[in-house]
């Protein structure tokens, strides 16, 4: 194998591939863990990082990815909680959805919720309230540029962790790199290209209850200025519930152009279809006799969320010289969104008219551009940044007849523009001490047209919304600064304080108008959070290393913006003046040798996650903690190795009570599951066999929320019972 010269100072261990780079990342692809700080490193005439740091020249091969060793190079540097996701190692393994992608990261809750592609995510306790399938409080990105519309929601569609290299996860205030100002933080998603990825390569997987993923990519670089990627998916799952199949068609590709030797540009195309059937809610005693049942409401209703998604977008890194970069892109998106979601609604016993059904089709449009600059000035190292989004969400409101559209009840447009204004700097004091201050500005608009249209259920009392035009503009300035300590070469000690400027959704303020309130002024959420932490590795020996990633953080918030949901009434959108989100987020893993060389080793891996988000002094809920996160979670699992490329070993869940409700009174039990994953790998073929809740244990994966639930009302959807799943993966 051809090896290039690289000075770069960070080291990654895959432990199934040659590369390597001052960074450990888990071989369960889980959160990376700094190790030594990085140095001036040059890629032809680009520059990627600096640090003043001399360090020992290294080896990395042809293949290596800039990209990621820059993202490591960041990660290393940030005074915060951020990990590094290197998807490459989720390929030995089954990842149905998204909720795979996050199983070793800390501090975020990611579930399905009936193994479909409809997941509920949580990163330090935002999107629990009654609104949460619209999945706010966590920014996604792909190659920097934002996916999550620009009123902050992300209810359309979540994004295919398979059709990426890696990703960075910025849990919190240490998103200001992204410019992004939510309570979860920000994921990045980082597109293979042609120069970091095989000719070709082909997936199937499969397994219990109808699963079967395919995936084919080839690439190519056809000269010295042009490339391209091009990869087809598709996914079939007829799930363990009733009403609860899917089928996603996806396509994903971007094209490279070498302008000069300092210019690059990038265009990339996706294409994603997406159908899927949702089996509802059930109660208790449904869900007592059989959890996977479909709630006769979504069969009657035939519930459903259908979309397709076409999406286009442009960057362009001019290097300016070795201690400046200019990088510009932007993207556009375009959503068809046909959701049937609510059955027909009667009164009383023996009543047929139409209270209230909603079936929703709309065509959601988002425009997005960013620009960073970044410059090494001596001692400092410069991120300047702008964002901007603008979303349109037209279409409407209809009865929903057995899922197919009835009279248009009302008409609505959605309108969102939003500004994020950022700068940052990596002020490497000494070689032991690095200060980074950061200043965010955050400029919103949110506007919604809300008509209602006459319709024959008129003609009969009913519940349809009366519609509302509300218009708000918000605008607040983030201060944050943090400050890290290097205890050795590969290991640090960090702090940081931040605050918070969040304006409402769209969602938000459309609940309100259909619970038909007087008001939609929503206040912006604000508030103050405080950060310690250490990561870092230390070798045991010649053969062992163990490497960790600690954060304890707090946050006092005002005006958080919650949904309730009253018994019989509809979801609406407050204010709360005071709440606390705090916790710990921990990984511990490493890498230990049972014999002299090296030739068998166990890798183990523990992830674990301590919430405390509760009400403070609220009038209404007191100190009540807040509903859906659990109290704690554990995910861990230790693989055996061998040199030869096989390896086996168990794994494990761990998962505290929750509450689903405001009030306290509806609880979720505790649960643990167990499983396991075997297989093979070498430079060109990976097989793998996981087994998962082999002890098939009946668990609640997630839930409604409500103000105060009882054991009446539709809460509970199942998690996975015992299943299997196995795969082949041919890379040439």
């Amino acid at each position: 194998m051809k090896f290039i010269r690289s000075n770069r100072p960070v080291s990654l261990l895959q432990f199934s591939s040659p590369l390597f780079i001052s960074f450990l990342l888990i071989n369960t692809g889980g959160a990376a863990v700094a190790q030594e700080q990085p140095k001036t490193v040059k890629a032809g005439k680009k520059t990627t990082a600096t640090v003043p740091l001399e360090l020992k020249t290294m080896e990395v091969t042809e293949k290596s990815d800039r990209k990621l060793e820059t993202a490591s190079a960041e990660v290393a540097l940030s005074p915060g909680g951020v990990s590094l996701v290197n998807i490459n190692e989720l390929h030995d393994r089954n990842v149905s959805s998204v909720a795979d992608f996050f199983r070793y990261v800390p501090g975020v809750w990611a579930t399905s919720q009936s193994g479909n592609d409809e997941v509920f995510i949580t990163g330090r306790g935002s999107n629990l309230d009654a609104n949460n399938f619209a999945g706010s409080g966590v920014k996604f990105l792909q190659d920097g540029m934002p996916v999550t519309a620009a009123d902050g929601n992300n209810h359309n569609r979540m994004i295919d962790p398979l059709a990426s290299s890696f990703a960075t996860v910025a849990r919190g205030g240490n998103a200001f790199k992204y410019g992004a100002s939510a309570l979860g933080g920000a994921i990045d998603f980082i597109s293979p290209t042609a120069h970091d990825s095989p000719a070709a390569r082909l997936s199937l997987s499969g397994g219990s209850f109808g699963q079967f993923l395919g995936r084919g990519t080839v690439s190519k670089v056809f000269n010295d200025s042009f490339d391209g990627l091009l990869t087809l998916e598709g996914k079939e799952w007829d799930g363990y519930r009733d009403h609860n199949k899917q089928d996603r068609f996806g396509l994903y590709s971007n094209f490279g152009w070498q302008i000069s030797d300092s210019v690059v540009n990038r265009t990339f195309v996706s294409y994603i279809k997406n159908n899927q059937q949702l089996p509802g809610q059930l109660t208790r005693a449904q869900f007592d006799a059989n959890p996977y049942q479909a709630s006769t409401q979504a069969i009657g209703g035939n519930y459903q969320l259908n979309t397709e998604t076409e999406r286009v977008a442009n960057k362009t890194t001019w290097t300016i010289d070795d201690k400046s970069s200019f990088d510009v892109g932007f993207s556009f998106e375009n959503q068809h969104l046909y959701h049937p979601i609510v059955d027909t609604v009667h009164f009383f016993p023996g009543d047929t008219a139409d209270r209230f059904s909603l079936l929703v089709d709309s065509v959601q449009q988002d425009w997005g551009t960013s620009a960073r600059y970044n410059l090494r000035l001596d001692s400092h190292e410069l991120l300047l940044g702008v964002n901007y989004g603008t979303n349109s969400d037209k279409g409407g409101n209809y009865t929903n007849v057995g899922g197919t559209r009835g009279p248009m009840t009302n008409q609505i447009t959605k309108e969102a523009d939003n500004v994020e204004i950022f700068a940052q700097d990596h002020w490497h004091i000494t070689d032991k001490w690095t200060l980074t201050p950061a200043l965010q500005g955050v400029f919103a608009h949110r506007e919604v047209n809300n008509t209602r249209l006459p319709i024959p259920q008129d003609a009969n009392f009913n519940v349809y919304s009366q519609g509302g035009n509300p218009s708000n503009d918000y605008s607040g300035i983030n201060p944050s600064l943090g400050l890290m300590y290097n205890l050795t070469k590969s290991s640090s000690l960090y702090g940081n304080v931040s605050r918070l400027y969040a304006p409402p959704t769209n969602y938000n303020i459309s609940d309100n108008i259909t619970a038909g309130l007087s008001t939609t002024n929503l206040k912006a959420m604000e508030g103050t959070s405080v950060e310690i932490g250490t990561r870092g590795n230390q070798k045991i020996g010649a053969l062992n290393t163990v490497n960790w990633d600690l954060s304890l953080y707090y946050s006092w918030l005002n005006n958080e913006i919650l949904s309730t949901t009253p018994p019989g009434g509809s979801a609406k959108a407050a204010n709360f003046d005071n709440t606390i989100h705090a916790g710990i987020e921990g990984l511990i893993g490493g890498s230990f040798a049972l014999d002299d060389k090296g030739t068998h080793t166990i890798k183990p891996v523990l992830t674990y996650t301590i919430n405390h988000f509760n009400f403070d002094n609220d009038r209404n809920y007191a100190n009540n903690a807040l509903p859906a996160a659990p109290k704690y979670f554990l995910k861990g699992e230790a693989i055996y190795h061998h040199a030869n490329g096989f390896f086996m070993g168990p794994s494990f869940d761990v998962v505290g009570k929750r509450w689903g409700d405001y009030a306290n009174t509806y609880k979720i039990d505790a649960y643990g599951l167990l499983g396991m994953r075997t297989g093979w790998s070498n430079d060109h073929y990976k097989v793998f066999l996981e087994g998962r809740n082999l002890l098939d244990t009946k668990y609640v994966a997630n839930t409604n929320i409500m103000n105060a639930a009882t054991a009446s009302d539709s809460m509970l959807n199942a998690g996975a019972p015992l299943s299997f799943y196995g795969g082949i993966e041919i890379t040439y």
